[in-house]
């Protein structure tokens, strides 16, 4: 392991720009040694001032919709026009295997190879809410190095989408075409969360499902009430391969960033996004001194037991637990 820098080094570095040092910094944010996140905080705190004058994106998907290939392509149409843009990548699924997240640099080779595109997974492993702190603090360096548009990947559909949608400013969603049954298997939730939903894939043959599907999606975005922001949401479609529609997101993108800095949402909800931000750091901190509570890990195996066996009401367990910190 490489030794550490100090704090004046992983500062100098980031702001400068300078990709290794901006690596190692995210690679000490991810540590869970109580040394590294000590010097981790003192980093970000210096680093601050500097943040939040990206475009931070969502973009969530269902399976095989191409996801991999939509954001390689947009990246690439994204620092054509010299723009530095950050790819980072939230897998919750990986937590079980504790394996590498999808290689995402080899998802989006050409990309990874562009020298105004950083691309970098979260770590695996730990709570969603862990993944999701160090994916936030991950998206302030980059800023502080200057990245302008930050692209939060999500993979997959489910708890993750609300996660991402709690750090980001626009919240896309890609879908197939075939609208009526993918209505049906997905979440409410993740529809009421988008700014935009693009139907992928509108090539060749499918391009009259794809337009089919728009008017599917639209109608049912008519459905759901006002967003707090004014912003309606918008149904596109594109064909990465082919290289169309994509200008059209990011026109759509740009507007919307307009749209909620002229009437005050953007600040607003940015403000809101870095309470929720603390409160769920507290929540996840209190969750993890509980269990390492010596007392309460002693004890857990056999409540445990008899909550499975229903000879104790689960309520009444865990007031028993918590008894044990007193």
């Amino acid at each position: 392991m490489k030794p550490r820098l100090s704090v004046e080094a992983y500062t100098e570095g980031i702001l400068a720009g300078v990709r290794p040092v901006l690596s190692r910094a995210i690679t000490l944010i991810e540590s869970t040694l109580p040394s590294d996140r000590i010097l981790a905080q003192q980093v970000l705190e210096n680093i601050l001032p500097h943040t939040g004058r990206s475009i931070r994106m969502g973009i969530t998907g269902v399976p095989g919709v191409g996801k991999s290939t939509f954001i390689e392509i947009f990246g690439e149409l994204i620092t054509a026009q010299q723009k530095k843009l950050a790819v980072l990548a939230i897998d919750p699924t990986s937590q079980r295997s504790h394996g590498s997240i999808l290689g995402d640099k080899t998802r989006m080779e050409q990309l990874a190879h562009n020298p105004l595109a950083y691309i970098r997974p979260s770590p695996s492993g730990g709570a969603l809410g862990g993944v999701t702190q160090k994916t936030r603090e991950t998206l302030l360096l980059c800023e502080a190095a200057g990245f302008e548009v930050i692209i939060v990947e999500t993979v997959g559909v489910g708890q993750s989408e609300t996660a991402v949608k709690g750090m980001v400013d626009f919240f896309l969603l890609l879908m197939l075409a075939g609208a009526g049954d993918e209505l049906q298997g997905i979440k409410k939730g993740i529809m009421e969360m988008a700014d935009a939903v693009v139907i992928t894939k509108a090539d060749a043959q499918n391009k009259t499902a794809a337009q089919q599907a728009v008017i599917e999606y639209q109608n049912a975005l008519h459905l759901f009430p006002m967003a707090a922001n004014g912003w309606l949401p918008r149904v596109l479609t594109c064909s990465a391969l082919q290289n169309e529609g994509l200008q059209d997101i990011w026109n759509l993108i740009v507007s919307h960033d307009q749209h909620t800095k002229a009437n005050g949402f953007h600040q607003k909800n940015r403000q809101l996004q870095n309470l929720e931000w603390m409160h769920g750091f507290i929540r996840q901190k209190l969750a993890e001194d509980f269990y390492e509570n010596e007392a309460v890990k002693k004890s857990l195996p056999s409540i445990e037991k008899s909550v499975q066996a229903g000879e104790q009401l689960p309520t009444r367990a865990a007031q028993l637990l918590l008894d044990l910190r007193a």
